[in-house]
């Protein structure tokens, strides 16, 4: 993505020829869309360009600090490229922590009473904490 961003601008000042990819992501750059090149390389979405890349750099930050500061009290489920891997992964470390054969778990889920992610200060005794999960078609109602 860095790479085509640099021969855009170069093919617009006229230092290199415009290829067809670049003409394209021009294209789509002036009508707020995401690249062809790049969802091949990045998470699909149907977000303008715009909003996508707002979406990208806050995913970026949230692996970063994953990266740097170690597991986060919360897990953003909506930063993950494929979810479904995550929580595969956390079936397979509590089945290994207490050695129960994976297929014999399931999940069981809890809302809390925090309204967002910085209001957890501590780990769960077992499993993980996460957010950004989303509602089709209702809404919420956390009194009753």
């Amino acid at each position: 993505m860095k790479r085509s961003l640099a021969d855009i601008d170069l093919a617009i000042n006229g230092f290199i020829v415009m290829s067809e990819t670049l003409y394209e992501m021009y294209l789509r750059f002036m009508n707020n869309q995401v690249p062809k090149n790049w969802t091949k390389v990045a998470y699909l979405s149907l977000k303008p360009l715009s909003s996508w890349f707002k979406d990208l750099i806050v995913r970026v930050a949230f692996m970063e600090r994953w990266i740097m500061e170690g597991n986060p009290t919360s897990y953003w489920m909506s930063g993950f490229f494929f979810p479904h891997g995550f929580m595969t992964g956390v079936l397979q470390t509590h089945a290994r922590q207490y050695k129960i054969a994976i297929d014999r778990l399931t999940f069981a889920f809890e809302v809390m009473t925090a309204e967002s992610p910085e209001g957890i200060d501590e780990f769960p005794e077992d499993g993980v904490y996460i957010s950004g999960l989303f509602i089709d078609g209702a809404r919420w109602d956390r009194e009753s």
